[in-house]
């Protein structure tokens, strides 16, 4: 599907309720979607997962191995991509969307890069920060707030999910 609207940027941000809490909108009109992920299995608690972040292989597949993640995440996706094609239709031009658990680490981050995905694959632009799961190590993954889709800057890095 090609680029669905010059104007939209759909920010799409992972957070730890414990650290920085939901994002504020800066657009000033409020809202956006809040979903929150602290319900999904935690990877925090297998300690040989702690280490890692929601966009690494090992979480990735303990994520993956859960029909209950991909469940939330099928009907985040809908919800999200429902609203997607209206504000496009509308020509607005932001629409935010946060996946928050307990530390901002784990399910949130693996729940924000997939979506994030699923939208660039839909042509949608889109800004992905993770606000407390610190810098990725890759260069060219995922992406910061702003207009650039494919980099920015990450927000300071938090204690382990819990």
């Amino acid at each position: 599907m090609g680029q669905q609207s010059a104007a939209l940027t759909i920010h799409v941000f992972s957070f730890g309720y414990h650290f920085s809490g939901v994002p504020a909108d800066e657009s000033g009109h409020g809202g956006g979607f809040v979903f929150d992920c602290r319900a999904l299995p935690n990877p925090y608690w297998d300690e040989a997962l702690r280490p890692y972040h929601g966009w690494e292989p090992p979480v990735i597949a303990f994520m993956e191995a859960r029909p209950e993640v991909a469940e939330y995440a099928a009907h985040a996706r809908w919800l999200v991509l429902q609203a997607a094609r209206t504000y496009a239709e509308l020509g607005r031009e932001r629409l935010m969307v946060s996946f928050g658990c307990t530390g901002g680490r784990h399910r949130s981050v693996y729940q924000a890069e997939r979506l994030a995905a699923r939208l660039r694959a839909e042509g949608f632009r889109v800004a992905l920060a993770h606000r407390d799961a610190g810098p990725r190590a890759e260069e060219g993954q995922g992406g910061g707030e702003g207009d650039d889709p494919g980099g920015g800057a990450r927000h300071a890095p938090a204690a382990a999910d819990r």
